[in-house]
């Protein structure tokens, strides 16, 4: 039996080596040809898929093969891939490869062929190759159908970056065909005349919903069609950052992490990228619903290790990451909860909380944090499952915000969320007392004191102010204090205060209690104002100001201003400086550029009295004048100009002011003396005169020519600069001549005006003198003799028994007026002025009645008489005159006549009175030509006579002997003037 053992054992391994005999002599022997190759396509991928069996391997045998492929383009000989694919092969398997294209398949006919060796570690080196199977053709052309183009790849997925190879297909060479990317023409390479290709680099994500490619073609100048494709672009997946788990009851794990950026596309192309968790200890996997986290459910066993991977996989890529932890240390605890304040009072409160169990003996870690107007307090303290903690040395009336959060006390890992609440301590009295200061403005017989205050912080306010009681007390005259309570938020009071010493205690007050007293004492003096101003320069930390140190014994300074100073109301400010001090620095937001601030330095001594020590001024920072001054040319003179600018204020300019430019021009372009060459903002040159002292403000501009024209304007400068540029003013210079001629005409224009006011103001005076009113003679009073029927009240003269001077008797054809003028010669003046009234040849009437009444104008004496100066009468007339004596009685029948008639209307050949005026003194001309015997008429008033004359009696004409000065005959009616 064992001998049948033995001998079937050396059979089978006899055998055994024969069949590994054969196999070997067939490996060596055989080839082991590819045969049935088959060649499929996938125009999505661009892929060519190749099955193919292996001919003559023995029976079950695994044989590891390397097969060698190649791949040509269009004809067999343009070969464009060759590559090797090393497998096992076992006895008749079909073996499959595929290969992806960059030209899109569509384009261009493909050939594919194989051939195979043995790779085995059983044969020291392969023998040979086989032979190479056929070409397999792959023309996919064929199936494209009729149309006359086409554009390939067709709704390609590439991701961002990318390298995409695109091409079209024309089925007619004489068409022309131009294509698009974006908009923007492209051009390629001739594949062949029907083929040609496109090659994008690096393809840009542009839109979910991909980007265009389009190609046109068309035929002379006919479009025949447009195709184009939509290549989808999608961002690069990403792998997952931030990838942790982490458990809040044992029970749940709660993984996390960041996707980065969402490769989806639109129309569902390529849906988001798919998270899946796997647990490699367990062998368990769960897909993720959710982009950025997932939950896995602990078990029940003793497991406490665990190793997860992160798979993130869309259409193109996958990626993974993977972590590996104790389940213990990553314990995230839930928030603590019914958060409480026990025992709140002034400056302590309790607080109390609590938190979610977990694992026996679980301790936690808790973190307290109390929050206060930007200020923080932190405390830590462990809690098994509830805490307490006292919070104390807390403000009073504060409101605090409180808030805590655990962890595990073992194995710490991430904290809880805050769970806080808000508390507020109670209220106590104000802890300091108010920083108090005042403005004092002393007036006849009182002082207007104004106390300003500032606030007290919430430190020492304690609470809510209230109000602020001012308690004043006069120092002079012991008597009952004054109480003044300001309700809150007040921050000054004005108080009217008589010329006595006072002193006065300012405090705050809450619900709680009042703070400590303020002290201030205002001296019965008048505050010393007699100082001098200092001119300071800001820096730029702020106004640094210094002062003398004060002998004897003082208590402090006090440095105060207004910070808006421009306003009517003043918001002071003051500083508290240690008496020590001799200097200190001004600082504050609220300072702008181009204003004055003016700052007082005051003293302190140990009765709380003020005394003004300096007085400083300056600008935070200087800017240039905001305004030019209004100038007044005076004294303008032919040679000379005087420019002036008197009430130009430089207390309101935006900076010192260091002194005035003049700027001028002249058609000369010739700068004058003291001026020098200036060019001004516009490019155009004139001259420039610099005046440095700002209280000078005239300028007298001379050497200046006659009847020229010149242009100025003034502007000040301060050290940031000059006031603005300004329109220049026009100033014309007169001619020298013309000046003299206003000199001497001026006065005479003047004396001339003086005389006519005068002349104007006596002007009824020289009226009454020289030229006075010639009463009507229809108005006289003579007219009072005369019996009127119609209206009998017209008397206005007296009349008075007197001698005529002289009549004449015209007998007036109808229609016709007479007038005789004779001028008096030398001759004449020398006989008698009187008239004589004859009858002429043709007119005369004979005798007829005259009337002699007194002018109660010409008031004219006589000369060397008192009388009236009445004309005598000759005693025998002469051969050519006929002297006539009329009685009053014939006189008054005429009148009477002549008025009955109506004074109007007479008939030729009647008899009327004219109005005859005296212009001569009945005495003028020589006395020693009158008659000797003259006839003396009765005395009576020195006035000239006149008289009326019957208009019939005509007179002859006068001779070179008559002495008549004026004769005039009037029509009825008719008044002399």
């Amino acid at each position: 039996m064992a001998l049948f053992e033995v001998f079937q054992t050396t059979f089978f391994l006899a055998l055994l080596s024969l069949r590994t005999y054969q196999s070997e002599v067939l490996a060596e022997r055989l080839p082991l040809t590819p045969v049935s190759l088959k060649v499929s396509t996938n125009s999505a991928r661009q892929s060519l898929h190749l099955q193919w069996t292996v001919q003559n391997l023995p029976y079950h045998q695994e044989l590891k093969m390397v097969f060698q492929i190649q791949i040509s383009r269009i004809e067999t000989s343009n070969v464009i891939w060759v590559g090797n694919y090393s497998t096992t092969v076992k006895w008749n398997q079909v073996l499959h490869w595929s290969w992806e294209s960059e030209l899109p398949l569509e384009c261009a006919t493909h050939f594919v062929r194989i051939k195979s060796a043995v790779d085995d570690a059983r044969f020291p080196e392969p023998n040979f190759w086989s032979n190479w199977s056929s070409w397999e053709e792959v023309n996919v052309q064929d199936s494209l159908g009729q149309d006359i183009l086409f554009v390939f790849p067709k709704d390609k997925l590439v991701e961002e970056g990318a390298n995409v190879t695109i091409c079209y297909v024309s089925r007619n060479i004489q068409n022309n065909v131009s294509c698009y990317w974006e908009g923007q023409q492209i051009y390629g390479e001739q594949l062949d005349p029907h083929v040609s290709v496109f090659h994008l680099s690096s393809v840009p994500f542009i839109r979910k919903t991909g980007a265009d490619m389009y190609c046109e073609v068309s035929q002379g100048n006919v479009s025949k069609g447009i195709k184009g494709i939509v290549l989808f672009v999608s961002k690069v997946l990403e792998e997952p950052k931030d990838f942790s788990c982490e458990t809040q009851d044992f029970k749940t794990l709660h993984c996390t992490w960041d996707p980065g950026v969402d490769t989806a596309l639109g129309w569902s192309k390529q849906p988001s990228q798919s998270y899946t968790l796997f647990e490699s200890f367990s062998g368990e996997k769960k897909l993720c619903t959710h982009k950025n986290w997932c939950n896995w459910q602990i078990t029940q066993d003793s497991q406490e290790t665990y190793n997860f991977t992160l798979i993130a996989e869309n259409y193109l890529r996958k990626r993974s990451v993977n972590i590996l932890f104790n389940l213990t240390h990553q314990v995230y605890p839930m928030n603590p909860f019914s958060v409480n304040f026990e025992n709140v009072n002034v400056t302590n409160a309790i607080m109390t909380w609590k938190v979610h169990s977990m694992k026996n003996n679980f301790t936690y870690l808790c973190q307290i944090e109390v929050y206060c107007e930007g200020k923080m307090m932190q405390y830590n303290v462990s809690v098994k499952v509830n805490g307490e903690y006292l919070l104390s040395e807390l403000e009073p009336a504060t409101e605090y915000m409180a808030q805590v959060r655990c962890a595990d006390a073992s194995h710490f890992w991430k904290w809880s969320q805050w769970s806080g609440q808000k508390f507020t301590t109670l209220e106590a009295a104000p802890s300091e007392a108010p920083d108090v200061w005042r403005n004092v403005n002393s007036e006849p017989g009182s002082h207007i004191v104004t106390l300003f205050w500032k606030p007290l912080s919430k430190l020492h306010a304690n609470g809510k102010i209230l109000f602020y009681n001012v308690v004043v007390e006069n120092l002079d005259k012991p008597s009952r204090a004054e109480i003044h309570s300001i309700p809150a938020p007040a921050k000054s009071t004005k108080l009217t205060l008589d010329r006595h010493s006072y002193q006065i205690w300012v405090t705050a007050n809450n619900s709680v209690g009042a703070s400590p007293a303020s002290v201030i004492v205002i001296s019965a003096d008048p505050e010393n104002q007699e100082v001098e101003e200092e001119r300071i320069v800001d820096t730029e930390g702020g106004f640094s100001l210094s002062w003398k140190p004060q002998p004897g014994d003082v208590v402090g300074y006090v440095v105060d201003w207004c910070d808006h100073p421009q306003y009517t109301l003043c918001d002071l400010q003051w500083k508290n400086v240690d008496p020590n001090a001799t200097s200190t620095v001004i600082s504050t937001d609220a300072f702008r550029p181009g204003v004055r601030y003016n700052f007082r330095i005051y003293g302190l001594s140990t009765k709380r009295i003020a005394r003004l020590l300096e007085k400083k001024t300056g600008y935070s920072q200087e800017l240039a004048p905001s305004d030019n001054p209004h100038v007044l040319v005076d004294k303008l003179t032919s040679h000379s100009f005087t420019l002036s600018w008197k009430y130009y204020s430089t207390e309101s300019q935006p900076g010192f002011i260091q002194g005035y430019h003049v700027y001028l021009k002249s058609k000369a372009r010739q700068c004058h003396p003291r001026f020098e060459k200036a060019v001004l903002s516009d490019g155009s040159e004139c001259c420039k005169y610099k005046i440095d002292n700002p209280e000078e403000k005239a300028l007298i501009v001379d050497n200046l020519k006659p009847k020229s024209f010149y242009e100025f304007f003034v502007t000040p400068f301060t050290s940031a600069g000059e006031g603005p540029n300004a329109t220049f003013t026009k100033v014309t210079t007169p001619d020298e001549h013309s000046s003299m001629l206003i000199y001497i005409l001026l006065p005479m224009f003047f004396c001339v005006l003086l005389i006519m006011i005068v002349c104007y103001l006596k002007s009824q005076w020289i009226k009454e003198t020289c030229y006075p009113d010639i009463p009507d003679p229809y108005k006289s009073s003579i007219l009072s003799l005369i019996k009127f029927k119609e209206k009998p009240h017209l008397t206005i003269m007296n009349v008075s028994d007197c001698i005529p001077d002289a009549i004449e008797v015209v007998s007036k054809p109808e229609g016709t007026k007479i007038q005789f003028r004779k001028s008096l010669t030398e001759t004449d003046l020398t006989q008698p002025n009187y008239l004589y009234l004859l009858p002429t040849e043709k007119n005369y009437c004979g005798p007829g009645p005259f009337i002699c009444f007194e002018n109660l104008t010409y008031n004219q004496a006589a000369s060397d008489s008192g009388s009236c100066g009445h004309v005598p009468v000759p005693l025998q007339p002469s051969p050519s005159q006929l002297g006539l004596m009329i009685s009053p009685e014939n006189v008054q029948k005429a009148l009477e006549k002549n008025y009955m008639n109506s004074l109007g209307e007479i008939s030729a050949g009647e008899t009327s009175l004219n109005y005859v005026s005296q212009l001569a003194s009945p005495m003028s001309g020589d006395k020693d030509s009158l008659p000797t015997n003259p006839v003396e008429p009765p005395h009576c008033s020195e006035y000239k006579r006149q008289m009326a004359v019957p208009l019939c009696l005509a007179s002859p004409p006068p001779t070179e002997n008559s002495s008549l000065s004026s004769i005039t005959l009037l029509n009825p009616g008719e008044h002399y003037r």
